[in-house]
C-alpha cells in the first residue's frame, strides 16, 4: 500500500487545511484495515468516501434593519449516502468556507456510521454571523438561505440540523420557511422545538453523550467522574450540557469559556448563571464574575488549558487545543480528554496525549450524541410519536456505550488497544465501506 491515494486527494483539494487534516488522520488510522482488505483499495473506497457526492454553493442576499442589502454565501456538501439520507448540521459563522464544510461533512460520515442509525453524512452552513443581529435580521437571512436550500433537502434525501451559530431560533426560522415553500411537514430539519416536532433531550444530547463516553473511558482505568475536577471550553449547547451531566455525576467543573475569554470558579461553575447569560440574554461569559466574586475572568480563551484539572472537555471549535496546551494539561496531570467540538485538537496534541497515556476520545465518537438524537427525532417524526425525556436519554446512553465498545474492539482487533482514535476511524470506515461495496459503483 502506498500514499498515492492520500496524495491525490490532498492535491485535488488545495487550500483546505482542515479537510486535509481530517482526511490524513483517518487515512493513517485505517492503514491496517486497507492492508487486511485489499478489495477496499481496489475499489477505491477511501477515495470515493473523500469525494462528496454533491456540493451545492449559493448566494444568500438579505436585508438588514437599516434596509441595506447584505450578501453571504451558503453551502451544502452532501458527502455520502451509503447508509441513509445525508445528515449533518448547518454552521453560521464568519470563518465558514468550503474547506470547513468539507472537513465537517467528511467527519460526519464516520460519526454517523458509529451511531449504527441509517443516516449518511453531510454538512452545510454560511459565512453569516448571527451574533449581534436582531431576531428580524436572523429571520430574513434564514428565509433567504432556505429559498435555495429547500431544493436540495428532504426527509428521505438530506436532513440538516444545527451547529455553531444555528440554535433553536435559527432552526425554527429555517423550518418555517421550508414548510411555507414546500407545503410539507415531514421532519426535514431536526433540532426543532419540542412543541412542534422536536425531540425531548435533543438540546442536551451532545453534552450528555460526551459525558457518557467519558464515563466508559474512565471505567477502563477503574476511575469514576464523582470527585473529579473538569474544564469545559465553550459555552454553547455542547459545553453547557457536558457541564450539567458532569455535575449531576458528582464532578466539579471549574472553568468555561467563550470566544472572548474564560472564567475560572474554584467553587465550581454555577450553571444556572451561565445558562441565563448565554441562552437567554445572549451575553458574554465575562458577565459571570459580576455575580460570583470568587470567580475570575481572563481575556483570551487559550489560557483555559493551563488551569489544573483532572479532565478536559474541548467543547468550543476545531483546533482549539495546540501542542503547547496539550503539554500543559499533561504537566497538570490531566487523566482524560473528551471533546464535544469537532476536531478540537491539532494532531500533535493528540500525539502528546497518547504518548503520555492520557485517555483521549476522538470527537467523531465522543460528540456523536447530538446526531444520534437527531436520528431519534427523525424516527419519532416518521412514526408521528413523541418519546419521553427518559426514553430518549436511555437510548442515547445505549448508543454512546455502543460507540465506545466499537472503538475499543476495533482498536484491539488491529493491535492498538486503547487507541480510540484509530478504533473510531476503523469501525466507522468499515461500516461505510461494506455498504458501498454491496451497492456497487455508485
Amino acid at each position: 500500500m502506498t500514499d498515492d491515494t492520500l496524495n491525490r486527494i490532498l492535491e485535488k483539494n488545495r487550500g483546505e487545511p482542515e479537510f486535509h487534516q481530517a482526511v490524513t488522520e483517518v487515512y493513517n488510522s485505517i492503514r491496517p484495515i486497507l492492508e487486511k482488505h485489499p478489495e477496499y483499495e481496489k475499489k477505491k473506497i477511501f477515495e470515493r468516501i473523500a469525494e462528496p457526492e454533491r456540493v451545492v454553493m449559493f448566494r444568500v442576499p438579505w436585508e438588514d434593519d437599516n434596509s441595506e442589502v447584505q450578501v453571504n454565501r451558503g453551502f451544502r456538501v452532501q458527502f455520502n449516502s451509503a447508509l441513509g439520507p445525508y445528515k449533518g448540521g448547518l454552521r453560521f459563522h464568519p470563518t465558514v468556507y468550503l474547506g470547513i464544510i468539507k472537513f465537517l461533512g467528511f467527519e460526519q460520515i464516520l460519526k454517523n456510521a458509529l451511531t449504527t442509525l441509517p443516516i449518511g453524512g453531510g454538512k452545510g452552513g454560511s459565512d453569516f454571523n448571527p451574533k449581534g443581529k436582531s431576531d428580524n435580521e436572523v429571520m430574513r437571512f434564514c428565509q433567504s438561505f432556505m429559498n435555495e436550500l429547500y431544493r436540495h433537502i428532504g426527509a428521505d434525501t438530506d436532513v440538516p440540523a444545527g451547529d455553531i451559530g444555528v440554535g433553536g431560533r435559527e432552526v425554527a426560522f429555517l423550518a418555517g420557511q421550508y414548510k411555507r415553500i414546500t407545503d410539507k411537514w415531514d421532519g426535514t430539519l431536526t433540532g426543532k422545538g419540542v412543541g412542534w416536532g422536536g425531540s425531548l433531550g435533543r438540546t442536551e444530547a451532545t453534552g450528555y453523550g460526551v459525558t457518557y463516553f467519558l464515563e466508559e473511558m474512565l471505567k477502563t482505568k477503574g476511575e469514576v467522574l464523582s470527585g473529579k475536577t473538569v474544564i469545559s471550553s465553550g459555552s454553547g449547547n455542547a459545553s453547557i450540557y457536558t457541564v450539567e451531566k458532569c455535575q449531576q455525576l458528582g464532578a466539579t467543573v471549574v472553568a468555561m469559556s467563550d470566544s472572548s475569554g474564560f472564567i475560572h470558579d474554584p467553587d465550581g461553575v454555577n450553571l444556572a448563571t451561565i445558562k441565563r447569560i448565554k441562552e437567554l440574554e445572549r451575553g458574554r461569559i465575562k458577565e459571570y464574575v459580576e455575580e460570583h466574586p470568587r470567580a475570575t475572568y481572563t481575556d483570551g480563551w487559550e489560557g483555559i488549558w493551563h488551569l489544573k484539572a483532572d479532565i478536559a472537555c474541548p467543547n468550543a471549535t476545531q483546533n482549539e487545543v495546540s501542542a503547547e496546551s496539550a503539554q500543559a494539561m499533561v504537566d497538570n496531570d490531566v487523566i482524560a480528554v473528551c471533546p464535544g467540538a469537532n476536531m478540537p485538537c491539532v494532531p500533535e496534541a493528540i500525539d502528546i496525549f497518547q504518548e503520555n497515556e492520557v485517555l483521549y476520545g476522538p470527537a467523531k465518537a465522543t460528540n456523536a450524541g447530538g446526531v444520534a438524537v437527531s436520528g431519534l427525532e427523525m424516527a419519532q417524526n416518521s412514526m408521528r410519536l413523541t418519546w419521553t425525556f427518559d426514553e430518549v436519554d436511555e437510548r442515547l446512553k445505549t448508543i454512546m456505550k455502543n460507540i465506545f465498545r466499537q472503538c475499543s474492539e476495533a482498536a484491539t482487533e488491529y493491535g492498538m488497544q486503547g487507541n480510540y482514535v484509530a478504533g473510531a476511524n476503523i469501525a466507522g470506515f468499515k461500516r461505510v465501506a461494506m455498504a458501498m461495496l454491496a451497492q456497487g459503483l455508485v
